[in-house]
Protein backbone atom coordinates (compact mmCIF):
# COMPACT_ATOMS: atom_id res chain seq x y z
CA UNK A 1 0.00 0.00 0.00
CA UNK A 2 3.10 2.43 0.59
CA UNK A 3 3.83 2.81 -3.30
CA UNK A 4 -0.10 3.90 -3.47
CA UNK A 5 0.37 6.67 -0.63
CA UNK A 6 1.45 9.50 -3.56
CA UNK A 7 -1.87 9.52 -4.51
CA UNK A 8 -3.77 8.77 -1.59
CA UNK A 9 -2.09 11.49 1.24
CA UNK A 10 -3.19 14.00 -1.09
CA UNK A 11 -6.47 13.40 -0.69
CA UNK A 12 -8.64 15.50 1.64
CA UNK A 13 -12.47 14.17 0.84
CA UNK A 14 -15.30 15.87 3.73
CA UNK A 15 -15.92 13.80 6.65
CA UNK A 16 -19.78 12.75 7.05
CA UNK A 17 -21.37 11.14 9.70
CA UNK A 18 -23.54 8.50 8.95
CA UNK A 19 -26.49 7.11 11.09
CA UNK A 20 -28.30 3.78 11.24
CA UNK A 21 -31.48 2.58 12.95
CA UNK A 22 -33.04 -0.77 12.68
CA UNK A 23 -34.73 -3.98 15.50
CA UNK A 24 -34.63 -0.69 18.09
CA UNK A 25 -31.39 -0.07 17.49
CA UNK A 26 -29.69 3.50 16.75
CA UNK A 27 -25.91 3.68 15.59
CA UNK A 28 -23.09 6.12 13.78
CA UNK A 29 -20.03 6.85 12.97
CA UNK A 30 -17.62 9.33 11.36
CA UNK A 31 -17.01 8.23 7.13
CA UNK A 32 -14.54 9.31 5.59
CA UNK A 33 -15.00 7.28 2.38
CA UNK A 34 -17.78 8.76 0.31
CA UNK A 35 -19.01 9.99 -3.05
CA UNK A 36 -22.01 10.60 -4.96
CA UNK A 37 -22.04 7.95 -7.51
CA UNK A 38 -24.73 8.72 -10.25
CA UNK A 39 -26.04 11.88 -11.58
CA UNK A 40 -29.64 10.52 -13.07
CA UNK A 41 -31.20 8.86 -11.01
CA UNK A 42 -29.18 10.61 -8.06
CA UNK A 43 -27.56 8.51 -6.02
CA UNK A 44 -24.63 8.87 -3.22
CA UNK A 45 -22.17 6.16 -1.77
CA UNK A 46 -21.26 5.98 2.23
CA UNK A 47 -18.61 2.83 2.57
CA UNK A 48 -19.10 1.76 6.09
CA UNK A 49 -16.05 -0.33 8.00
CA UNK A 50 -17.34 -4.11 8.48
CA UNK A 51 -15.70 -4.30 11.90
CA UNK A 52 -18.02 -1.03 13.16
CA UNK A 53 -20.87 -1.23 14.69
CA UNK A 54 -22.56 0.80 12.95
CA UNK A 55 -22.54 -1.97 10.10
CA UNK A 56 -23.87 -3.78 11.97
CA UNK A 57 -26.81 -2.38 12.55
CA UNK A 58 -27.10 -0.55 8.83
CA UNK A 59 -26.69 -3.89 7.12
CA UNK A 60 -30.51 -4.32 8.62
CA UNK A 61 -31.77 -0.90 8.24
CA UNK A 62 -33.71 -0.02 5.07
CA UNK A 63 -32.55 4.01 5.06
CA UNK A 64 -29.24 5.87 6.59
CA UNK A 65 -28.61 9.63 7.37
CA UNK A 66 -25.26 11.17 6.07
CA UNK A 67 -24.45 14.11 7.66
CA UNK A 68 -21.94 16.64 6.96
CA UNK A 69 -20.38 18.89 9.27
CA UNK A 70 -18.63 22.04 10.24
CA UNK A 71 -15.17 22.20 10.74
CA UNK A 72 -15.50 23.75 14.05
CA UNK A 73 -17.80 20.30 14.91
CA UNK A 74 -14.77 18.39 15.96
CA UNK A 75 -16.37 17.31 19.28
CA UNK A 76 -19.55 15.94 17.36
CA UNK A 77 -16.96 14.17 14.76
CA UNK A 78 -14.93 13.07 18.16
CA UNK A 79 -17.88 11.64 19.16
CA UNK A 80 -18.84 9.67 16.47
CA UNK A 81 -15.16 8.57 15.38
CA UNK A 82 -13.53 8.11 18.39
CA UNK A 83 -16.48 6.30 20.72
CA UNK A 84 -18.18 2.87 19.88
CA UNK A 85 -21.58 2.34 20.55
CA UNK A 86 -20.80 -0.59 22.25
CA UNK A 87 -19.66 1.14 25.37
CA UNK A 88 -21.31 4.49 24.76
CA UNK A 89 -25.35 5.52 23.52
CA UNK A 90 -23.80 8.44 21.06
CA UNK A 91 -27.15 10.12 21.01
CA UNK A 92 -27.45 10.80 24.53
CA UNK A 93 -24.94 13.81 23.83
CA UNK A 94 -26.29 15.20 20.85
CA UNK A 95 -29.58 16.69 19.69
CA UNK A 96 -31.48 14.68 17.18
CA UNK A 97 -34.60 13.51 15.76
CA UNK A 98 -36.70 10.72 13.68
CA UNK A 99 -36.69 11.28 10.20
CA UNK A 100 -38.18 9.01 7.10
CA UNK A 101 -38.18 5.76 7.60
CA UNK A 102 -36.89 5.65 11.62
CA UNK A 103 -33.43 7.76 10.19
CA UNK A 104 -31.96 9.74 13.02
CA UNK A 105 -30.85 12.98 11.90
CA UNK A 106 -28.74 15.43 13.96
CA UNK A 107 -30.39 18.37 14.74
CA UNK A 108 -27.06 20.61 14.28
CA UNK A 109 -25.51 19.25 11.41
CA UNK A 110 -24.87 21.70 8.79
CA UNK A 111 -26.13 19.73 6.05
CA UNK A 112 -28.13 16.11 5.75
CA UNK A 113 -30.03 13.94 4.09
CA UNK A 114 -31.51 10.46 4.42
CA UNK A 115 -31.51 8.03 2.14
CA UNK A 116 -32.90 4.35 0.75
CA UNK A 117 -30.64 1.40 0.79
CA UNK A 118 -30.69 0.33 -2.85
CA UNK A 119 -27.59 -1.48 -3.12
CA UNK A 120 -24.47 -2.88 -0.58
CA UNK A 121 -21.53 -3.65 -2.55
CA UNK A 122 -18.40 -5.54 -0.35
CA UNK A 123 -14.94 -3.22 -0.94
CA UNK A 124 -12.55 -5.03 1.25
CA UNK A 125 -12.76 -3.99 4.68
CA UNK A 126 -15.63 -1.72 4.16
CA UNK A 127 -18.96 -2.28 2.55
CA UNK A 128 -20.76 0.29 0.21
CA UNK A 129 -24.40 1.11 0.71
CA UNK A 130 -25.67 2.62 -2.17
CA UNK A 131 -28.48 5.43 -0.87
CA UNK A 132 -31.21 7.01 -2.73
CA UNK A 133 -32.09 10.09 -1.32
CA UNK A 134 -35.65 10.69 0.33
CA UNK A 135 -35.42 13.51 2.24
CA UNK A 136 -32.64 16.26 3.07
CA UNK A 137 -31.70 19.52 5.05
CA UNK A 138 -29.41 21.37 6.82
CA UNK A 139 -28.48 24.47 8.82
CA UNK A 140 -31.02 27.52 8.38
CA UNK A 141 -29.36 30.29 6.93
CA UNK A 142 -30.05 34.27 6.40
CA UNK A 143 -30.57 34.93 3.27
CA UNK A 144 -27.54 35.59 1.35
CA UNK A 145 -25.51 33.91 4.17
CA UNK A 146 -22.55 31.15 3.37
CA UNK A 147 -21.99 28.42 5.60
CA UNK A 148 -18.61 28.20 7.10
CA UNK A 149 -16.12 25.45 5.55
CA UNK A 150 -16.56 21.65 6.30
CA UNK A 151 -14.87 19.15 8.08
CA UNK A 152 -12.28 17.05 6.04
CA UNK A 153 -9.77 14.42 7.05
CA UNK A 154 -7.31 16.84 7.49
CA UNK A 155 -9.07 17.77 10.43
CA UNK A 156 -10.22 14.32 11.97
CA UNK A 157 -7.02 13.19 11.05
CA UNK A 158 -6.13 12.78 14.61
CA UNK A 159 -9.60 11.25 16.03
CA UNK A 160 -8.90 7.98 17.46
CA UNK A 161 -11.47 5.24 15.47
CA UNK A 162 -13.97 3.66 18.23
CA UNK A 163 -13.46 0.28 16.62
CA UNK A 164 -9.44 0.13 15.49
CA UNK A 165 -9.04 -1.13 11.64
CA UNK A 166 -6.74 -3.51 13.29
Amino acid sequence: MAAMDVFLDRLDPDMCVVTAAAHGERAGCLVGFSSQCSIRPVRYVVWISDVNRTFRVARSADVLAVHLLARDQRGTAELFGGLTGDDVDKFRRVRWREAYGGAAVLADAEAWFVGRVVERTAGGDHVGFVLEPVEWGGRERAAGQAGGPLLRLADARTVRPGHPVD
